[in-house]
């Protein structure tokens, strides 16, 4: 690409200034996913999507659908680009519209929305469509018992959105990204350069590891659970523990097992988890608002043990310095897409299924609160989750009433997910000495 266009910001979309929007057509003439930054073209790579659904009171025709896209596009102008013929930053003619939305309608909402959830990979079969679809699931005879009349659902390359774009569309608010890094903040020369390195050593690492030891495509499943806020919140204090912590515990509690039929570890679960903090800094992704952090969680078949322990594992690696990490991961990405664009045999098609030893990703995102036209007749709980080929995921997803617990794992994990509801329960039931342990109020909780 040329000076011009490297100077362009991937994230400006929102911008309306005719120069930005020529300079953004220009560059995706040349290649779809030119203005991608390495975070973006990694997911997109891996073809890694996500998901939001949600029952509705409303009921859609195709008009009324097509309407809500384009009213969602205009909030979230990054869905207009990374694909052929996109125009970024323009409001998509009709017969795109028409092509990603569809309507199905259905006697009852049996099994929804589970059975809908899937791995998404009809967003890429076609180079020329946007990268994202919208679907809605209509009752025969009107709302139900509950008031359900439709059932919406928008699938999407990770690259082009996160947890907290699909709340901030949920509230109709813009979810533009502008600039996500912060160039003032410098990360000194000698950080950057050890990022740098860490992340050229762990690219050829993965590579070589990946090619010898990822596993075959396994089976997949998907399931989703809706707990009320107020007991979560209630457990959490009564533990002295973050709420968050308390939600990576019940899941890794219970889809690891209690005695000695361990399903994941026996010693320590390996899990990577996402926050997103304010401080920025100019190593940062330019696209992303999230970062991730790596723990290792002690497998202890006490469980008020297990969640004292986990929350004291999430606070101290929270009082480091959270960046190196990403900015470690930010050059891993950067040396794959170097690699990638010499040769397309690397990094290989193994390496999107080599975890390196993660066993679960657990993925808080801020809190859906559905506000404005957007989301004018929806109920909680809202879904919303995420399918990586690597990655056994839980995403939880907090309204005002309910948290839901989205799950994306191989098949074998699945039938766990229902011993968290009894596990919740029993705990519950449980007469927990008091602690002095202080309760973090956490924003996204």
């Amino acid at each position: 690409m040329g000076d011009a266009v490297k100077s362009f910001s991937s994230t400006s979309f929102a911008n309306d200034h005719a120069e930005t929007l020529d300079l953004a057509l220009a560059a995706v003439g040349k290649h779809p996913q030119a203005l991608f930054t390495d975070f973006q073209w990694f997911l997109y790579e891996a073809k890694d999507t996500v998901f939001f659904t949600a029952f509705s009171r409303t009921g859609f025709d195709k008009e009324g659908l097509t309407n809500l896209v384009a009213d969602m596009v205009n909030l979230a102008p990054q869905l207009t680009h990374g694909f052929v013929g996109a125009r970024p930053g323009h409001p998509f003619p009709k017969h795109l519209l028409d092509a990603i939305t569809s309507i199905e309608i259905v006697d009852e909402f049996d099994g929804y929305p589970d059975k809908w959830i899937s791995k998404s990979p009809d967003i890429f079969e076609r180079h020329d469509l946007p990268l994202f679809r919208v679907s809605v699931v209509t009752r025969r005879d009107g709302p139900d018992a509950e008031g359900r009349a439709s059932l919406i659902q928008v699938r999407s390359s990770h690259a082009l959105l996160e947890g907290s774009d699909s709340a901030l569309l949920t509230r109709s608010q813009s979810a533009g990204h502008g600039i996500m890094s912060d160039k003032s903040n410098k990360v000194s020369l000698g950080s950057r350069f050890k990022g740098k390195l860490r992340g050229w050593m762990m690219t050829w690492t993965y590579i070589i590891l990946a090619n010898i030891l990822a596993p075959e495509e396994k089976p997949w499943g998907f399931k989703t659970l809706a707990i009320e806020r107020h007991r979560l919140r209630l457990l959490a204090n009564k533990l002295g523990v973050r709420q968050r912590s308390l939600y990576f515990a019940l899941v890794t509690y219970a889809l690891n097992g209690e005695g000695e039929d361990k399903h994941i570890s026996k010693k320590v679960i390996g899990a990577a988890y996402t926050m997103i903090d304010g401080k920025r800094n100019d190593a940062d992704d330019d696209f992303f608002r999230v970062r991730a952090l790596q723990a290792k969680f002690k497998v202890s078949d006490d469980f008020v043990e297990f969640v004292r322990a986990i929350d004291d594992t999430v606070d101290k690696i929270e009082q480091k310095d959270i960046t190196k990490f990403q900015v470690m991961m930010n050059a891993m990405f950067k040396t794959l897409r170097g690699l990638n664009g010499i040769t397309k045999l690397l990094p290989g098609k193994r390496f999107w299924r080599f975890n390196g030893g993660i066993h679960v990703v657990l993925t808080l995102v801020p809190p859906h609160r559905t506000y404005g036209p957007m989301t004018h007749g929806m109920i909680e709980p809202i879904y919303c989750g995420a399918w990586h080929p690597a990655a056994n995921i839980c995403t939880f997803c907090p309204g005002r009433e309910y948290v839901t617990l989205n799950f994306s794992m191989e098949t074998r994990h699945i039938a766990n997910v229902d011993k968290i509801m009894t596990l919740l329960e029993k705990v519950e039931a449980m007469d927990i000495a008091p602690t002095a342990r202080k309760v973090v109020e956490e924003e996204a909780a």
